[in-house]
């Protein structure tokens, strides 16, 4: 006789090991719950996520990465990336925007525990209730982080910025906006300067730009820098540009934002593939005499997006697992960075994609879900680095050529 074979249950964020909450973790099932239910108004009406983001904060998610020492909850890149994999399940748009504060907060928290003190005031503000922002995307720089198009220009007590910077997510309520420039004031040895703009500087607007495709609960603003001040107190590094600037904190913001990206954008892919399997097994066809769970193309599709799933879970764990141990990977350090964020936003889409393929023709209406995450998840794949420079970085480090070598290419 034959043996007989039990289906496994799917997994979702409340089942198996990599996406059990971490110990302590504030996220609770009612608290998802909440935030799943207001995800498609955010996006319907294009504003800010300010219910959730409050009840993340009374929470204490806005804490995840502060040094328990200092009043947070101390947890690693590894764990707060199976948080906002939990997170990025129910409301992505909600992670995608916290993901700022929280690589701000954990390049600082790495730092400390390195012994360098330099941002520390950075987690103190966070535990006294500050939020922290980036400002990185520039029109006319594909090299974010590591070059720029803002001019830094030093004068007494600090610099002066002078730029715009797009996709600012978490504008309505930052407290200091995370900005870089470059300082030409010697051009045989030009600097990128790295700073932390509070909220009360004069010399910038917010332009309300955040009109687009997909992750709009973001309200990703652009901010125009005019002269803005930041004193020195608040200016965190001085580096050389390209390659050659990367230090740790540099590598951290990599880290800690691309890890981040990647879990968030799993997550997204995970929900995608349980509400399809909860579908198929629902939907029925004239031409068939059993749902269309037993459809064979169906079944090929599903298989599609299980075999996508299973290869990007273990590779973020792994490449997050080791940057919360210490590894020392060297320079490889930035191709694994990279390539978990590739695979991750990459298979994601691919799995979203499917989603709608199998979801049939009601799934682009406005009123189920696979259309918003349909959106939400096509933005993967833009956010740095993108498959351009992720393509030219594991390429040239992998061929001993320096990123920072001229011309380019040729």
């Amino acid at each position: 006789m034959a043996t007989q074979i039990e289906a496994p249950p799917v997994q979702s964020p409340r089942a198996g090991t990599a996406a059990a909450p971490a110990a302590g973790a504030p996220l609770t099932e009612a608290m998802l719950l909440r935030f799943q239910e207001r995800a498609s108004g955010y996006d319907l009406e294009n504003r800010f996520f300010a219910e959730d983001f409050e009840e993340l904060r009374a929470s204490g998610y806005l804490l995840l990465a502060v040094p328990k020492e200092l009043g947070g909850l101390g947890m690693s890149l590894a764990e707060i990336c199976r948080e906002q994999r939990r997170l990025g399940y129910y409301a992505p748009a909600d992670a995608l925007a916290v993901n700022m504060h929280l690589y701000w907060t954990g390049v600082a928290a790495d730092l400390w525990r390195a012994g360098d003190t330099s941002l520390e005031w950075v987690l103190r503000a966070a535990a006294s209730g500050a939020v922290f922002a980036a400002g990185h995307a520039e029109s006319g720089n594909d090299i974010p982080v590591l070059l720029s198009t803002t001019r830094a220009e030093r004068v007494a007590g600090g610099y002066r910025f002078h730029g715009r910077k797009h996709f600012g997510s978490l504008t309505p309520v930052w407290t200091y906006l995370g900005v870089h420039g470059m300082d030409l004031s010697d051009p045989a040895h030009p600097m990128i300067v790295h700073g932390f703009m509070p909220r009360d500087t004069d010399g910038f607007k917010v332009v309300e730009t955040w009109d687009v495709l997909g992750m709009r609960a973001t309200q990703s603003d652009d901010t125009v820098l005019d002269g803005a001040f930041v004193p020195d107190r608040f200016i965190s590094r001085r580096v050389p540009p390209g390659a050659a600037g990367v230090d740790a904190f540099v590598l951290g913001i990599f880290a800690w934002a691309l890890m981040g990206f990647g879990n968030i954008y799993y997550g997204l892919a995970r929900r995608a593939l349980d509400l399809t399997v909860n579908g198929v097994k629902k939907k029925t066809s004239i031409g068939l005499s059993r749902p269309m769970a037993y459809h064979a193309e169906v079944q090929h599709g599903v298989a599609e997006m299980v075999l996508d799933l299973e290869a990007i879970g273990p590779h973020l764990d792994r490449v997050a697992e080791d940057w919360s141990a210490g590894v020392d990977h060297g320079p490889a350090w930035v191709v694994k960075l990279v390539a978990a964020k590739y695979h991750a936003v990459e298979a994601g889409w691919r799995v979203v994609d499917r989603a709608l393929d199998l979801a049939g023709g009601f799934g682009i209406f406005r009123e189920g879900p696979f259309e918003r995450l349909f959106r939400d998840a096509r933005l993967g794949r833009i956010h740095p680095t993108n498959s351009m420079l992720t393509h030219e970085l594991a390429a040239k480090l992998t061929l001993g050529i320096s990123p920072d070598e001229q011309p380019r290419w040729g």
